[in-house]
């Protein structure tokens, strides 16, 4: 299925801290895209209320998701143990690096745009592995585009526009 008229600004639901998640329509896009396959590892930048997570959760081996928001990340592993998914790791951290240390990853999803491409995620994944991320201006539209590791390039496909808030380096100092 493509993707490429859909902007889905109109669909964001507040949550905690300020933030918003993006619809449904948009992240089973987004997660349908992935192609997340048994034994993947999935690093999600942006844990919000953990909804995709949990999704994931259920297609790959382990997800682990980072916000930078303490409040968000707490709450979020509060629901994955009331729901008993065990394969979902929270971390509150300052995901504008991706993990690092915690890479490879087969899959990469950011739900914050980087206002250019962000080759650090590309560094992170695997061979054959796929990054969705959203790539322009902090203000105005962004391209959702689909990176895919192929040997040392990439393939990029642009599936959609959306409006997401930029990447924010740092963790929340209180909230």
């Amino acid at each position: 299925a493509q993707f490429h008229q859909i902007a889905w600004s109109d669909r964001m639901l507040p949550i905690e801290c300020g933030e918003a998640i993006e619809g449904a329509d948009m992240q089973a896009a987004v997660i349908a895209a992935l192609a997340i396959e048994q034994g993947n590892r999935v690093l999600e930048i942006g844990t919000g209320s953990g909804y995709t997570s949990a999704v994931m959760s259920r297609l790959a081996a382990r997800v682990i998701t980072t916000d930078r928001y303490k409040t968000l990340a707490e709450q979020a592993r509060q629901r994955f143990e009331a729901l008993g998914i065990g394969n979902v790791i929270v971390r509150h951290a300052d995901g504008s690096g991706g993990l690092p240390n915690e890479g490879p990853f087969d899959r990469i999803v950011a739900w914050a745009s980087f206002d250019s491409l962000p080759r650090f995620l590309l560094d992170q994944l695997s061979s054959g592995g796929i990054v969705i991320a959203p790539i322009g201006p902090e203000e105005g539209e962004q391209v959702l585009a689909k990176l895919t590791k192929v040997g040392s390039r990439f393939e990029r496909e642009d599936i959609g526009l959306v409006r997401l808030q930029p990447i924010l380096r740092g963790v929340a100092a209180i909230i």
